[in-house]
C-alpha cells in the first residue's frame, strides 16, 4: 500500500485529495491545524480506515519536525503540499498594505512548503519514486498578470514556484521527483461560489498526472490536466 501525506486536507482541495486517494486504497496521512474541529474529515476518516488524521499548524516549523520525528519509520511515496492561505484583503490594497500579513502569507505559502520537504525527505527518499507536490496557482505566473492586485498571493505563489524549481534540481541525485500545479479556478472557500470546475474534476485530473509522473516532469509547474503554466 502506497502512503501519501496530505497538509490542508480539512476542506476544499485537501479534503477531497483524502478521499480520492483513501477510495484508491492509499494510506493517507491527513493534516489540518485544528484537527479535533475538522468536522468533514473526521467523518470521513470514520469511513476509511486507511485515513490518520495528525494536528499539523505548517507555520511552526517545530510542528512540522515533531510529526516528521513521529513518523519516522513511515515510508511516503507522496506528499501533497496544499495548506495554503490568501493573505490580501480589500481593505489592504497597494498604498496601505499590512506587511504582517504579508510575511505570514509568505510563512505559509512558501517557507513551510519547503520546511515539509526538508524534514520529510528522508521518507521521500524510501520511496521507489518519491514526489513532492507543490498546490501553487496560475496567480503565481509572472507572464500571465495582467490585472495587477492580490499583492501578497501573487508573490507568495511566485516564490513557491521559484521555490520548487530549484528544489527539483537540487533533490534529482536522491531521485525524488517535484511537480508544482495550477488545480484550476476550483469552487471552494478559497476559489469562490464563481470557479470553473468543482474540487473532483480538480484532484481527479492533478492525481491523473501525478500517476503518469517521471523524473523528466520534474520541475515543472503544470495545470490539473497536465499542461504546462507560464512562469
Amino acid at each position: 500500500m502506497k502512503t501519501v501525506l496530505i497538509t490542508g486536507a480539512n476542506r476544499g482541495l485537501g479534503l477531497e485529495f483524502c478521499q480520492q486517494y483513501a477510495q484508491a486504497d492509499w494510506q493517507v496521512i491527513a493534516t489540518c491545524r485544528q484537527a479535533e474541529q475538522a468536522s468533514a474529515l473526521n467523518s470521513l476518516a470514520s469511513q476509511f480506515a486507511n485515513i490518520q488524521i495528525h494536528a499539523l499548524d505548517i507555520s511552526e516549523h517545530t510542528q512540522i519536525d515533531g510529526l516528521a520525528k513521529n513518523l519516522n519509520k513511515t515510508n511516503i511515496d507522496l506528499i501533497i503540499s496544499n495548506a495554503g492561505i490568501y493573505g490580501d484583503d480589500s481593505r489592504h490594497r497597494f498604498g496601505q498594505l499590512d506587511y504582517a500579513a504579508w510575511q505570514q502569507t509568505f510563512t505559509v505559502n512558501v517557507m513551510a512548503s519547503m520546511k515539509i520537504a526538508e524534514a520529510f525527505m528522508p521518507a521521500l527518499e524510501r520511496s521507489e519514486q518519491g514526489l513532492f507536490v507543490a498546490i501553487s496557482s496560475l496567480m503565481g505566473s509572472l507572464a500571465d498578470n495582467n490585472s495587477g492586485g492580490s499583492i501578497l498571493y501573487r508573490s507568495s505563489k511566485a516564490a513557491l514556484n521559484a521555490a520548487m524549481k530549484s528544489l527539483a534540481i537540487d533533490i534529482k541525485p536522491q531521485g525524488v521527483g517535484v511537480l508544482i500545479f495550477h488545480p484550476g479556478w476550483v469552487r471552494t472557500d478559497m476559489g469562490g461560489p464563481n470557479g470553473l470546475i468543482d474540487v473532483a474534476e480538480s484532484i481527479t485530473g492533478m492525481r491523473q498526472v501525478i500517476e503518469r509522473f517521471d523524473q523528466s516532469q520534474s520541475g515543472n509547474f503544470i495545470k490539473y490536466d497536465g499542461s504546462k503554466m507560464p512562469w
